[in-house]
């Protein structure tokens, strides 16, 4: 019994050691834990990182390359907050997931584009060309919307930005659709006639949204990426600081230099 009490102890020890060295979400104690998808989002926040460390305010990014664990994690408490969505996004994932996460800043806008590889202009795409959609609601929607400001469709509701292929009423070129995960659409954009690419992914696969889209959503889309929160840390003083130095001058200027009109500034 006393060996069996003694490993115990020791395994106890041991556990409370790993754990001693790692950081939780939540804690005042650590960094701010920051979710977000690599381009612009977390080159963002690695500019303003050392302004909001002289300030008291360390913030450790985590880089993902999807649209669900970094909300995912927020919502389960192994991130503070997380910075790469729009609110139509975030309005479909909580009414799915049974979340309740909020909107705490706007920061930019990144208009969503068509482009080709095979194809110079939307005139030039095929009868039957094959176009690659984002395949969660509120893109897909959105997607919908651009193609048909470019002409190549026609929708039920021309504002509605929830619809779906179902809701196309008039496809005089025959286009097919077909709608896989964001992120891996710059990757199989060679092998299709189209595709709609959200511009954090287009800019993280090399692509310039001004000169090699085809069509892109002008500079008053709705679509803000906005700094998201659980609704009980929301007014933490850290996550404030955060917001301010997104949507601070300094951030405006990083933004319109290094991407060109690819990001926008929120107003």
């Amino acid at each position: 019994m006393l060996r069996r009490s003694l490993l115990l102890s020791a395994v106890a020890l041991t556990l409370a050691a790993c754990g001693a060295g790692g950081e939780k979400a939540g804690s005042t104690d650590g960094p701010l834990l920051v979710g977000a998808t690599a381009v612009p989002h977390a080159e963002i926040l690695e500019h303003i990182k050392p302004i909001l460390a002289a300030e008291g305010v360390p913030i450790e990014i985590k880089v993902f390359n999807d649209y669900v664990q970094p909300n995912v994690q927020v919502a389960e408490s192994r991130l503070d907050v997380n910075y790469f969505q729009t609110k139509p996004y975030l309005d479909e994932f909580n009414a799915a997931r049974g979340t309740s996460l909020v909107t705490v800043a706007g920061v930019h806008v990144e208009p969503l584009g068509i482009y080709s590889r095979k194809h110079r202009s939307i005139s030039a795409l095929p009868s039957g060309a094959e176009v690659i959609l984002p395949n969660d609601a509120s893109n897909t929607g959105r997607s919908l919307l651009l193609l048909q400001a470019a002409g190549l469709i026609i929708l039920r509701d021309g504002q509605n930005p929830l619809q779906t292929v179902r809701d196309i009423t008039a496809n005089p070129k025959n286009l097919v659709f077909r709608e896989v995960e964001a992120a891996t659409i710059p990757r199989i954009l060679p092998q299709v006639d189209a595709a709609v690419i959200n511009t954090n992914y287009a800019l993280d696969a090399g692509l310039k949204p001004r000169t090699d889209a085809l069509q892109l959503e002008g500079a008053d889309s709705p679509y803000i990426n906005y700094l998201v929160s659980r609704r009980e840390n929301q007014n933490d003083p850290r996550i404030q600081a955060l917001a301010t130095a997104l949507r601070s001058q300094a951030v405006k200027d990083f933004i319109a230099q290094k991407y060109d009109g690819a990001v926008i500034p929120a107003a």
